[in-house]
């Protein structure tokens, strides 16, 4: 299965995540790249692959920086995504009740209208946690394979 792993970050710990999960991918025998949110676009996005997408929140609920141009073009997109599946991993931090979580969740919400498929569960890490952001990803990713399939 070839692989994108998409992430959008603010401080790293999206992209530390996707290179984790490819590192892992990889070993499993699957074809993995890795590729930051700004330097893609939403036309790059084929049924062919699978796309992981791992985005953090920033300030009252926003994308992050490097996934803020990615926002833009996914808003302007008016192609369809039939037929494109995808897994989604979101960063937040529970203290905030009301905006955890919600980059990941404004690019599912838009994947969603454009026709693309959302398996497996909805993979979430709260920096509130004692939890290792890429110990939880890397636990979720199995599930997400096996509905992907």
């Amino acid at each position: 299965m070839r692989i994108t792993v998409l992430y959008g970050t603010e401080s790293g710990n999206s992209e530390l995540i996707a290179q984790d999960l490819a590192a892992k991918l990889q070993e499993d025998g699957h074809e993995a790249e890795v590729i930051d949110l700004q330097d893609f676009a939403p036309e790059q996005i084929t049924p062919e692959n699978f796309y992981l997408v791992v985005c953090s929140t920033h300030g009252e609920g926003e994308l992050p920086n490097t996934a803020l141009p990615f926002g833009e073009r996914l808003d302007a997109f008016t192609g369809d995504l039939s037929g494109v599946k995808y897994a989604m991993f979101g960063l937040g931090d529970t203290f905030y009740e009301e905006t955890y979580s919600q980059g990941s969740e404004i690019i599912d919400r838009r994947f969603a209208e454009l026709g693309a498929t959302r398996v497996g569960e909805y993979g979430r890490h709260d920096a509130s946690s004692w939890d290792l952001p890429s110990d939880v990803a890397l636990e979720w990713l199995p599930g997400v394979l096996e509905a992907a399939e």
